[in-house]
């Protein structure tokens, strides 16, 4: 790999690191760019082609994980998240939830945290019962 190559991909890693810790901070273009010592249209060009994807659609998939972990792991409300992870609007991270996900965060919350169902009444009781081993 060639000095300029190992320079840009250093670059393009500050940029993305940046939008690792700071994905619920308004971040746009030209603050990422700063970051990587790059000109705007650089930036987008060369992130795209180094992650396979543009920096902004890799910071809504970035707030979209956190936003998952939260809707599992939480008793914040829907709006509650959408805030919390850096979308300024329900409508904009309900749609994105829905375009990297598949369903909307509610239902994605209600899916994943139905109640288990029961042991079996039996089942329980016959590894509760004192062994007559022993």
């Amino acid at each position: 790999m060639s000095r300029a190559v190992e320079e840009t991909n250093r670059a393009m890693l500050r940029a993305r690191d940046a939008m690792d810790r700071a994905y619920a901070q308004p971040l746009d273009i030209p603050t990422l760019a700063r970051i990587a010592h790059v000109s705007e249209a650089h930036f987008i060009r060369t992130f795209r082609a180094t992650f396979g994807e543009t920096p902004h659609r890799y910071l809504q998939r970035r707030r979209v994980e956190r936003a998952m972990y939260l809707l599992l792991h939480t008793g914040q409300d829907v709006t509650e998240i959408c805030t919390a992870v850096g979308f300024g609007s329900l409508g904009t991270f309900s749609r994105t939830f829905r375009q990297i996900i598949g369903e909307s965060p509610t239902d994605y919350r209600k899916r994943r945290t139905a109640p288990v169902a029961p042991v079996p009444g039996c089942f329980t009781k016959a590894w509760t019962r004192p062994s007559s081993f022993g």
